[in-house]
């Protein structure tokens, strides 16, 4: 009876635990509600406010207003879009919280024919139409303004999730700085657009600008500059070119000038242009003269101490690419996948940024000039090698199998600061002529500069296709709308460099959360150490084919007219020789393959057990071992 009273009370005192239990979560779910408070576990800290968010907020003493356009009525809005909405909202939240009440959110519900949607046209906000037929139109973006300025995002695409925190800030940012930095561009490539000429034969359709001049002009004020300007104005804050190829001296001077003037410089160059290659292909380019398909600096370089190889691309082991070529894998060495340990960690222009693909590019070489500091913000690994550009056309393949490492690590990107000096101390190059019609030097301008009186800035990059749109970006129609977001941190690349030369670098570290790459890296250096042993397999078997080829020929050249089709005893034992050569390389290639595979694999098993399986074991471990401390405090009563 009294084992029977002890069971009951077990069981209503276990009814009794759970529904208190249930109580109280509930009592805290309701209490909790209104509470936005959320722990980031995440390595990069990817749903916490950035510190260049929280600096930009800091420095708000004028009242913001963010106007949240959410139509969270509508019937046809898509779960993932109210999630989606759900987790702006949440953000925003945090946002009002860091700058302490000086920012007012607003929502608003937009539905057909109310003031909510007249606000929303008014701050540049239009409805999406969803599905086929369909009147009803669905709002999800926010306007920020303050005082007479207003930014709008017109709309929050969840394709964007990861440059949220950017987009927002940025809108914050630039209600508070209306002048815009403004931003030359020289280029020989149709950077900024291109329209059709109808007067040419086959015209193509009208090209749009680059997706990173689009980017740079939503906070700079992007004007272009041809090739042949002979002076470079003096409002232009930072000097963009983007292989600007076949400068002549006056540019040159031009751009000289301008750096010793305090101006910035960013210049991304290249040792062999894919994107000017392509346009030499088309049937319009034959109108157009042919072009080099390199671009550099000539004079400056030599003036600043920096040497750049116009004759020869990189290709490196470590970093290399696999591209699908018509369903089969391509590797191409000369397209280096950059990852951390490629970027400089310790400096604010790079820090953050995770992955670039470096498309065909140049190393650079030198100490830098007297008077200069020369920072490597790219580089190589030391299984690196430069490679004749005719090489670098033949394929991937030919690469990895002639490859000869330099064993040491090379420059892409550099930055020089510092007081620079003029590569024309004679003056402005000259091209006046003489009566014979030979050029004449004219006498030196007397107002040339010779050194800059302030230390300036300039970055040199070796690659120019890197910024092209199909190496950077992928573009979806989302909902009607054209929806970019990036392939990797190309364009975060250019656009903090832009901004930390001119002066600004509170987005940068926002920026440069947004593409998140973890390469694994031990199974790349797997992948790399096999490639170097499959590389002197190969070139040992190929050796073989052609010392049994060329002793057939030999042998071949000494018989007879009459035995031109019979083979020799010695031709028989050599091709014999060789047969039995092949087959036992292949043997060992396969077995070679077999291996990588199972190291491969192996690893690849120890990842996904340490991710799916480590942490239900620990719990389970975890409850095992308080079951039997449980039991042993019982026995011990």
């Amino acid at each position: 009876m009294e084992s029977k009273q002890r069971f009951v009370q077990t069981y209503v005192f276990s009814a009794i635990g759970v529904v208190g239990m249930f109580v109280l979560l509930v009592a805290l779910n309701v209490i909790c509600r209104g509470v936005s408070k959320r722990i980031d576990f995440t390595a990069e800290k990817l749903f916490t406010l950035s510190q260049g968010t929280r600096g930009i907020l800091a420095k708000i003493d004028t009242p913001v207003t963010v106007r949240f356009y959410y139509s969270k009525d509508a019937t046809q809005m898509p779960v993932f879009l109210k999630s989606y909405a759900q987790r702006v909202e949440d953000l925003l939240k945090e946002y009002r919280e860091v700058t302490k009440g000086n920012l007012v959110i607003q929502k608003f519900n937009p539905t057909p024919d109310s003031d909510a949607e007249d606000a929303a046209h008014l701050d540049g906000i239009y409805g999406q139409q969803i599905g086929i037929g369909g009147d009803e139109e669905i709002y999800l973006g926010l306007a920020v303004s303050c005082l007479d300025q207003t930014v709008a995002v017109p709309f929050l695409s969840p394709e964007r999730e990861n440059m949220l925190e950017y987009d927002i800030t940025r809108a914050v940012y630039r209600v508070f700085h209306a002048k815009k930095t403004v931003i030359g561009v020289m280029s020989s490539l149709p950077v900024m657009g291109q329209r059709a000429n109808p007067m040419m034969p086959s015209p193509q359709g009208n090209q749009p600008p680059w997706q990173v001049i689009t980017e740079l002009k939503q906070d700079f004020d992007v004007r272009e500059i041809p090739t042949e300007t002979e002076e470079i104005a003096k409002d232009i804050d930072v000097l963009l070119l983007i292989h600007a190829s076949n400068l002549s001296d006056k540019t040159l001077f031009a751009i000289d000038q301008y750096v010793l003037r305090g101006g910035k410089l960013l210049a991304f160059m290249d040792p062999m242009s894919l994107i000017e290659s392509q346009q030499q292909n088309n049937p319009m380019s034959q109108f157009q003269q042919p072009k080099q398909g390199s671009s550099t600096l000539g004079k400056l370089l030599d003036a600043w101490g920096v040497q750049f190889d116009t004759d020869k691309v990189v290709a490196d082991l470590e970093y290399l690419t696999q591209f699908n070529s018509q369903g089969r894998p391509q590797v191409v060495p000369t397209a280096l996948s950059l990852h951390s340990s490629a970027i400089a960690s310790d400096d604010p222009a790079t820090s953050q940024l995770n992955s670039l693909l470096f498309m065909f590019g140049g190393v650079f070489d030198g100490d830098a000039a007297s008077g200069l500091t020369k920072t490597i913000l790219l580089r190589t690994s030391e299984r690196s090698q430069r490679v004749d550009k005719f090489m670098a056309q033949m394929g991937g393949e030919n690469i990895v199998k002639d490859f000869k490492s330099e064993s040491r690590s090379q420059a892409l990107a550099v930055r020089l600061v510092g007081k620079f000096k003029t590569a024309f101390p004679d003056g402005a190059p000259s091209e006046a002529k003489d009566k014979e019609g030979e050029k004449k030097d004219e006498a030196p301008k007397a107002d040339s500069l010779k050194a800059s009186e302030q230390p300036s800035a300039v970055v040199l990059v070796g690659d120019s296709d890197m910024l092209f749109d199909h190496f950077c970006v992928q573009a979806q129609n989302f909902l009607g709308q054209k929806i970019v977001s990036p392939m990797n941190d190309n364009l975060t690349f250019v656009q903090n460099l832009v901004e930390h030369l001119s002066g600004d670098s509170n987005l940068i570290s926002i920026r440069s959360r947004g593409a998140v790459a973890r390469p694994f890296t031990v199974v790349q250096k797997m992948k790399a150490d096999a490639e170097q042993k499959w590389k002197d397999q190969i070139k040992v078997l190929e050796d073989d084919v052609a010392e049994a080829q060329r002793k057939i020929n030999e042998l071949q050249r000494q018989k007879s007219s009459d035995q031109k089709f019979v083979l020799s005893k010695e031709q028989k034992e050599t091709l014999e020789n060789y047969r039995q050569k092949e087959t036992a390389t292949k043997k060992e290639l396969k077995t070679v393959r077999k291996q990588l595979r199972r190291e491969i694999d192996s690893l690849e098993n120890k990842l996904k057990l340490a991710n799916i399986a480590l942490m239900p074991v620990l719990i389970s471990l975890g409850g095992i071992l308080l079951a039997i401390i449980k039991r042993r405090r019982m026995v011990r009563k």
